[in-house]
């Protein structure tokens, strides 16, 4: 790979750089792979509630009667399989739903900017370790959460939320140190991708679970799965390069030597002319955007899969599902073509990102809207969904990771920041949503995807305009700027 002097590129190496360290069997991308099993485990444990949700809570008070009823024929193909009913029932209405769905978030947004800056301090290798078994732990108290009360319910949920918090400031503090930047697109989605997977398995596996089993076991299972992950992560991961039990010598030369330039040695956070800095409010918008859309989605899709379509708990957690399959599919398809682009086509870096953020927003924006005028056509309403989620993928090579390019030392920390503010969707998304679709006719959620395209283009059109993808003048050693 020859180091080319254009525009806006990322800083490449000054000496020939080693083509020969293999990406197959390499601790970087062993790292990639675990922290994409953990992710996997994390979205898991996130979103198994949403689906238990509806086998936790007696039928006539799960939602207000469903208008569309009328309009739309029952539409289950399923053979009646013997369903188990030994779950405990909770009579909780709308508002409460919404309220326990939500409070996961109030523990998520308290960690975001602590733990950026924690991992920045002491490694995220520890922060990510135990933000996952954290999570892991309380989930194997959620049915006894439930049994106590409601009030301890919303208050386990919101400490997952804690230790789900430091999660990805912690990674992307880790990839600061990890990613050769013409290698960060292919690492950091096969990392992330993780989430979208976790979220295809645990959609459908939880209503098996429901189903065939009883409520409790979806998030005992989960639980014990993180736990058993945690051990593995301890053992294998080490925060540097420099760290690290077993890295071959080549490789570890290649990612020092590839970052040189990037890092910053200055032991202090520069919060002021990092909060002035325009191309990472950028990221906030973008990143806000993008999640009032999949927050919605994913705590809310199988409630319109059930009310609206009128699939039944079985066929719902499958057709849940498919849209993050698709996302996942593009997350990993997209960090190939990305670096491809930047690093074979000469592509810049702020163009690159730019794109694939416009592609990830606009298109899920067009298709979300398409699906409120599918009446009962469901295969039409599904597969624009589908489509709606997938192209979403294309943003995690846009601005979710973008914070590596403007600022790769304190990487973390603006994850941290962005996440803060993409939370607040997940908070009152679904709350505004519930509120929406009182009587869950058609109309109502067409007024949901209106308002979370409407915010989707927005944020694509802020981010094109005042995006950048050059380290700034701030983010190293002595505010020196390595021009490309």
């Amino acid at each position: 790979m020859e180091p080319e002097e254009g525009e806006d590129r990322t800083p490449l190496l000054k000496e020939p750089q080693p083509d020969t360290v293999p990406a197959c069997c390499s601790a970087r991308y062993n790292l990639a792979l675990l922290a994409c099993f953990g992710f996997f485990l994390l979205y898991a444990l996130r979103v198994n509630l949403s689906v238990a949700l509806v086998d936790m809570v007696e039928p006539n008070t799960s939602l207000a009667k469903n208008v569309t009823s009328n309009v739309c024929p029952e539409h289950s193909s399923t053979i009646n399989v013997h369903r188990n009913t030994t779950g405990v029932k909770y009579s909780w209405d709308a508002d409460t739903q919404g309220w326990i769905l939500g409070s996961f978030f109030y523990g998520y947004i308290i960690t975001q900017i602590p733990g950026g800056y924690l991992a920045s301090k002491i490694g995220g290798k520890l922060l990510l370790g135990f933000g996952i078994f954290g999570t892991s732990v309380f989930t194997l108290l959620t049915p006894l959460a439930a049994n106590l009360g409601v009030g301890y319910l919303i208050a386990v949920r919101a400490l997952e939320g804690l230790g789900e918090g430091v999660t990805f400031p912690a990674m992307h503090s880790m990839w600061s140190s990890w990613a050769p930047p013409l290698e960060r697109s292919k690492l950091l989605s096969i990392s992330y991708a993780g989430a979208q997977l976790g979220t295809v398995v645990s959609l459908p596996l939880s209503g098996l679970i429901c189903y065939y089993m009883n409520w409790v076991y979806v998030f005992y299972i989960f639980g014990a799965l993180g736990v058993l992950w945690w051990f593995f992560w301890m053992f294998l991961v080490s925060d540097t390069p420099e760290t690290h039990r077993s890295i071959s010598h080549a490789e570890r030369e290649y990612i020092l030597s590839s970052l040189k330039d990037q890092l910053s040695t200055q032991k202090s956070v520069p919060w002021r002319p990092m909060l002035e800095s325009l191309p990472l409010w950028a990221i906030v918008v973008a990143h806000f955007s993008y999640n009032w859309t999949f927050y919605t989605l994913l705590t809310l899709l199988p409630t319109y899969m059930k009310e609206i379509l009128r699939f039944d708990a079985q066929e719902n957690g499958f057709l849940s599902a498919l849209p993050y399959f698709g996302c996942w599919l593009c997350i990993i398809l997209s960090g190939q073509i990305a670096d491809y682009l930047r690093e074979k086509q000469n592509f810049s870096t702020v163009c690159v990102r730019k794109c694939f953020t416009l592609i990830g927003m606009i298109g899920p924006a067009v298709f979300l809207v398409a699906a409120g005028f599918t009446g009962c056509n469901y295969a039409l309403a599904v597969a624009f969904v589908t489509i709606s989620t997938t192209l979403g993928g294309f943003c995690t090579s846009g601005y979710s990771i973008n914070h590596l390019d403007i600022a790769p030392s304190y990487a973390g920390i603006l994850l941290g920041i962005t996440n803060s503010f993409a939370t607040i969707p997940g908070m009152v998304g679904p709350v505004i949503a519930k509120n929406l679709t009182q009587n869950n006719t058609v109309g109502e959620w067409q007024m949901v995807f209106y308002i979370a395209a409407s915010i989707n283009l927005f944020g694509a059109i802020f981010f094109a305009l005042f995006a950048s993808g050059e380290v700034q003048d701030w983010a190293v050693s002595g505010y020196h700027l390595h021009r490309n």
